[in-house]
């Protein structure tokens, strides 16, 4: 089963109200590109290869940017919709008749909603009610005792770092792979671990 993973960092600002408490953050492993996305795709069973997919995802790429630059929204069902947002300099223009969209707006901002329809369940509750975990720290442990280990001379092993919590590093922010591993039988032992 395919797992979440992600970190816990401490809040250390002192002017913030929840300086000192621990918050969870998604550790990324991977980020794909259309490529690769279209690989995974045709690996899925599917009766397309690969330059077939890859080449739709790119004509879709391409064409939804035409239909937002003509001023409209792109819905894919079951995923969301893609629209544009303006974005205006500070202060505005001082009247109507100085507005200019070139020089008055900062920028325009490709957004995403995503499909919130029951058959669908893409809001924020239901994908975290759908999702496992796994702490980074447990991924890097898996990491180094899956690899075979080299007799050396002299230096210690530097403890078994077993303590949840660890040092508090944003760890495993590139460690490929291993998503599907780990048995899940002490989370009540990790933090934020569930699922």
């Amino acid at each position: 089963m395919s797992k979440i993973i992600y970190d816990v960092y401490q809040n250390k600002n002192e002017h913030n109200a929840a300086y000192g408490k621990y918050f969870g953050r998604i550790v990324h492993t991977e980020t794909l590109n259309t490529r690769k996305l279209a690989k995974h795709i045709a690996e899925h069973g599917s009766v397309y290869t690969q330059d077939v997919v890859d080449g739709v995802l790119t004509k879709a790429e391409a064409c939804i940017i035409e239909m937002l630059l003509e001023s409209k929204k792109v819905k894919l069902e079951g995923l969301g919709t893609f629209y544009l947002m303006a974005e205006n300099n500070k202060g505005g223009a001082v009247s109507l008749d100085k507005f200019n969209p070139k020089t008055t707006l900062k920028g325009l901002h490709i957004r995403f909603l995503p499909d919130m329809s029951d058959e669908c369940q893409l809001n924020s509750k239901d994908i975290l009610a759908k999702a496992t975990f796994m702490w980074a720290e447990d991924l890097k442990r898996e990491s180094a005792a899956a690899k075979p280990t080299t007799p050396t001379n002299g230096g210690s092993s530097g403890g078994s770092g077993d303590e949840p919590g660890g040092d508090g590093g944003n760890g495993g922010t590139n460690q490929g792979g291993g998503t599907n591993s780990g048995s899940g039988d002490d989370d009540d032992e990790r933090p934020g671990a569930g699922g």
